[in-house]
């Protein structure tokens, strides 16, 4: 007895001890610290030096395959480009493999800038497409698939022959080959680096913080102009759906919803009142407004547009939806959507119905 008592009261002096010295690192009814597999999750970046890349490996061939069905539609089938985004590949030489300074970058007469002109090091081709892509489903490429994407991507620019696979174990000898890895410098004032004697070691701007009698603190704020509102279409439909942010509903003062009734404040995509928000909601959750407008082209055609078009074709649009295409809109195909049976008859059944808001 004699021992569990002092064993006790050195558990509980020790958790006295310790306790305080915890406390002082919290804020006390605010939040939580974050869980080591809460930080993992987010901690998804790959530096130049390729801390943070997860292990893998994939094919040219692999990576071609990957990128005709989830790449194409917005960057061409050779990285060349379409009406959706700037090409990726071009403007390189073998030279510029040899050199790492991409000399198509000093030709004025030049039509353009691709991404391979341009980025310095294949992490970050790596990083943006294992976190952003594809456009409509970002974070759904397996660490396998983006070795072989970034594989291809990098033997369209010669970088890598047709039979390489690329690794987490040899991406750092690929890196000594990036057209445009010695392109970068810091011959600057923002910071110079300590190999550049003779550069100016102060940056080219100043700033000094007041530290006393500064006055009342700003308050920043934001509000669009009458005049500019809705100029480029509606920016709440045109955000692409990752993240918590949403853009303003440019159609009409923030956060307002007018009719005959009196303003009412929206929630989301639509008001909760409205008949169809449960489908316009299912069109934000599966990323189909970032390609899709309710109303004017985006990167594929409006809501309304295929609604005039195609209504009381619900169990078509389902099947569209499903398979996929390209023809009946312009050139740029749409991936297949495999979105679950009920929410694709919902959509489908949405704009067979005429898309209503």
């Amino acid at each position: 007895m004699f021992r569990l008592r002092d064993t006790l009261a050195a558990a509980l002096l020790a958790a006295g001890v310790a306790l305080p010295a915890l406390a002082q690192d919290k804020f006390p009814g605010i939040g939580r610290a974050a869980t080591p597999k809460e930080v993992a999750a987010w901690d998804i970046d790959v530096r130049p030096d390729f801390k943070g890349l997860p292990p893998g490996k994939g094919t040219v061939a692999q990576g071609q395959d990957i990128w005709e069905e989830r790449c194409a539609s917005c960057h061409g089938f050779f990285g060349e480009s379409n009406s959706v985004f700037m090409p990726l590949v071009g403007g390189t030489t073998a030279d510029d493999v040899k050199t790492g300074r991409v000399a198509t970058l000093r030709r004025t007469d030049y039509p353009g800038r691709t991404t391979l002109m341009k980025v310095p090091t294949v992490s970050t081709l790596w990083d943006y497409i294992h976190r952003a892509m594809p456009w409509d489903k970002p974070k759904s490429l397996k660490p396998d698939e983006v070795y072989a994407v970034t594989a291809f991507l990098l033997n369209l620019a010669h970088v890598v022959p047709d039979s390489f696979t690329l690794s987490n174990d040899n991406i750092a000898e690929v890196q000594q080959k990036m057209p445009n890895r010695n392109g970068m410098t810091l011959a600057h004032a923002l910071w110079p680096g300590k190999d550049m004697p003779g550069l100016a070691t102060q940056p080219d701007i100043q700033a000094k913080a007041c530290m006393s009698n500064c006055g009342p603190e700003p308050v920043v704020t934001s509000v669009l102009p009458e005049h500019a509102r809705n100029n480029h279409g509606n920016l709440r439909e045109q955000n692409r759906t990752v993240g918590a942010q949403r853009g303003s509903d440019t159609t009409r003062p923030e956060g307002w919803l007018g009719d005959a009734a009196g303003p009412v404040k929206v929630v989301g995509p639509a008001s909760h009142n409205s008949p169809n928000a449960a489908a316009i909601a299912l069109t934000h959750k599966h990323a189909c407004t970032a390609c899709h407008n309710m109303e004017g082209k985006l990167v594929g055609p409006s809501f309304a547009d295929i609604a005039k078009k195609h209504g009381g074709k619900a169990d078509y649009l389902a099947e569209k939806i499903k398979s996929g295409g390209s023809g009946l809109w312009g050139e740029i195909p749409m991936p297949p959507q495999t979105l679950p049976q009920d929410d694709t008859g919902a959509i489908a059944a949405w704009l067979a119905g005429g898309a209503g808001k």
